[in-house]
């Protein structure tokens, strides 16, 4: 994900400092808001369709190929120049496997087993494992009443939806797995970022472009060492694949980037909680997936949950949740 946000050098709120004018955008930032909420909510159904044609690892490696060519193109056309340093190439290794190459994959295998309604849901709990590993692993999120409440609330929607009170019946735990453990891997990466990548003096575009050439590099690696060479190329999930890279993960990455900037952060993210809802709606309209009352009940608690832990207080309105701002899983 990792969709970019503000960068690290913008003032507080409160600095008196002279503002450039903002620079004018063909399109509204709402329909830029809404496009992007459609491009990552279609993003499971695509993976779906994608895995009806190609093995996972395929598809992954189809993903990133597209979205980082994408990517290059932006960067070229903004002359945009790839970091230097060696370290910072070493820490967008690690930040593409738990951002990109990880879950990517796994969303990819679960959707072999698991609807893509059920796989855009494991999604929205990536907020949830980020508060909960941000208060372990970084010492200045301190806990609050409100995000310890929003904690536990998420996590009694993942068993609302997830149906415990009847033991889970009806679920491939494997695949499910999977799709939560890809959810917990953006936080992950979120973290390492924000402890590596301070100051490095790129560009969150050519950070993020460098992050998935990396991510297909890695690709390029696993994919001959698990799969086989296809023997055909069906028109419907090659078509999937591709936009699923060029749209999900390059173009979204630049209307990401793009509102982030207009309209800061904390708007920018709001995209997440569409993002589960657009999945669903997908997934049983197009797929024909089933949908029992406690998916969308437990998924509106889980959003309910993700919106507490983001809450701030007064004291600290108007700052990024992240200084380098990948707070936004990109599915």
């Amino acid at each position: 994900m990792s969709a970019p946000a503000a960068p690290a050098t913008l003032p507080p709120s409160d600095a008196r400092l002279p503002t450039p004018p903002a620079r004018r955008r063909a399109l509204d930032w709402r329909i830029r808001f809404a496009a992007l909420s459609l491009i990552w909510g279609f993003s499971f159904l695509l993976i779906k369709v994608g895995t009806h044609g190609f093995a996972p690892f395929q598809v992954t490696f189809g993903r990133l190929l597209s979205g980082a060519a994408v990517l290059a193109v932006a960067m070229a056309v903004r002359r945009e120049r790839v970091p230097r340093s060696g370290r910072t190439w070493a820490h967008l290794f690690v930040a593409a496997f738990f951002l990109n190459a990880l879950p990517f994959s796994l969303f990819a295998y679960a959707e072999l087993t698991i609807p893509s309604t059920l796989a855009g849901i494991c999604n929205a709990t990536s907020p949830l494992w980020g508060m909960a590993l941000s208060l372990v692993a970084l010492s200045e999120d301190r806990p609050t009443r409100r995000r310890v409440a929003g904690l536990g609330l998420g996590f009694i929607g993942v068993l609302t939806v997830l149906g415990a009170w009847q033991g889970f019946s009806g679920l491939d735990a494997t695949g499910t797995a999977m799709a939560l453990l890809a959810s917990l891997s953006y936080p992950v990466g979120w973290i390492y970022v924000r402890r590596t990548l301070a100051g490095t003096g790129s560009s969150t575009l050519a950070l993020t472009g460098s992050q998935l050439f990396l991510g297909t590099m890695q690709l390029a690696v696993v994919v001959p060492l698990f799969t086989t060479a296809p023997d055909s190329f069906p028109l419907l999930p090659t078509l999937a694949v591709v936009a699923l890279g060029a749209l999900g993960t390059g173009l979204a990455v630049l209307l990401q980037y793009g509102l982030v900037e207009e309209v800061g952060p904390t708007t920018a993210q709001m995209v997440t909680y569409f993002i589960p809802v657009i999945a669903t709606a997908a997934g049983v309209t197009l797929l024909g997936e089933q949908l029992s009352w406690n998916t969308p009940v437990g998924a509106l608690v889980v959003l309910a949950g993700a919106a507490l832990t983001r809450s701030r207080t007064r004291g600290s309105e108007g700052t990024s949740p992240s200084r380098h701002g990948r707070r936004t899983a990109q599915p």
